[in-house]
């Protein structure tokens, strides 16, 4: 049995794997198979050679691979499936489009932002907004699956030695095309692969100190995150948006400042490694997941920190 992994359309610098991908196959490696990679970016093969855990680099050619149809990628692996057992994709719009297409046309079965994997094709993911957990296995010869990738440390980026295999040639779907792409504006950390988040929500009761707590959090080598109160406000943009409509995000500190902590905003962010929550109300349930609790105006805390991280390190 053999795991396939596919690349994430994001790609790194110098043609590089984005880290997105290399979390992906380290929840591949749980499974304890095999892991192979498809890729559609040519001129980001030879990198992902490199891969540590990686065995085969599977090439596909089915024009440009950043206009590439859902429908197309299916296709790919659907002639794919036959030879794995699970196939595994980022939780994110190219495997949330692709893999339910792949697993209708294959017969098998799909599930969505699993957060790890066992053996014995055991996958566990949220239930009604994170509020339970279930262990959920597959009966079918072929599983597809999302994965969310910041629950999953990433594999080393070099190291490996994995062989090319070219793939025969695929016709592109031809009655889905893309018109144009439009990206949200970004500045600072990626918001879904940074070790540091941190999120305001309607407690900042303005733009104004959205974009303040911003520059904290490009000061301090952060993501800046919002809740979906502060973003249906106006104070972030969607893209900044953690939760269930939003983004869902793992990082090692996670750090929310006026956020109540409605359960939908739990769901995208109660995996993080430490979380510390800043919020007047001592009854707010944010306090229920998080590591470090402080009762007190957000405003005080963070001109403490504004002023801290504006000392001159010895």
């Amino acid at each position: 049995m053999r795991t396939l992994v596919l690349a994430d359309s994001e790609v790194g610098t110098n043609n590089s794997v984005s880290d997105t991908t290399l979390r992906v196959i380290g929840a591949a490696s749980a499974l304890g198979h095999p892991v192979d990679l498809l890729v559609f970016d040519t001129a980001s093969a030879a990198a992902a050679t490199q891969i540590g855990g990686v065995a085969r680099v599977l090439c596909a050619s089915a024009g440009d691979a950043d206009t590439l149809a859902p429908e197309t990628v299916a296709a790919q692996l659907q002639a794919l499936a036959p030879q794995y057992s699970t196939l595994l994709a980022a939780h994110r719009a190219l495997g949330r489009s692709a893999l339910p297409r792949a697993a209708a046309l294959s017969a098998g079965a799909f599930l969505a932002d699993v957060i790890a994997l066992r053996e014995g094709a055991q996958f566990v993911r949220g239930l009604y907004a994170g509020s339970v957990v279930a262990t959920v296995a597959s009966a079918t010869s072929c599983t597809f699956a999302t994965v969310r990738s910041t629950s999953f440390a990433p594999v080393p980026a070099v190291g490996g030695a994995a062989e090319i295999v070219e793939l025969a040639p695929l016709a592109p779907f031809a009655r889905t095309r893309l018109i144009e792409r439009r990206a949200a504006e970004q500045s600072g950390q990626d918001l879904g692969s940074a070790r540091v988040v941190i999120a305001g929500g309607r407690g900042l009761a303005s733009p104004d100190n959205m974009t303040r707590l911003g520059k904290l959090a490009d000061t301090l080598g952060a993501a800046l995150g919002a809740s979906r109160a502060a973003v249906d406000a106006g104070y972030a943009p969607n893209a900044a948006q953690v939760g269930q409509t939003g983004r869902s995000v793992a990082p090692d500190v996670y750090v929310a400042f006026g956020i109540s902590g409605a359960i939908q905003h739990l769901a995208g962010m109660k995996d993080s490694k430490f979380i510390v929550a800043v919020n007047k109300d001592p009854d707010a349930p944010i306090f229920s997941v998080a590591d470090v609790g402080l009762v007190g105006d957000l405003f005080d805390v963070v001109g403490a920190l504004e002023t801290r991280v504006a000392e001159p390190r010895a």
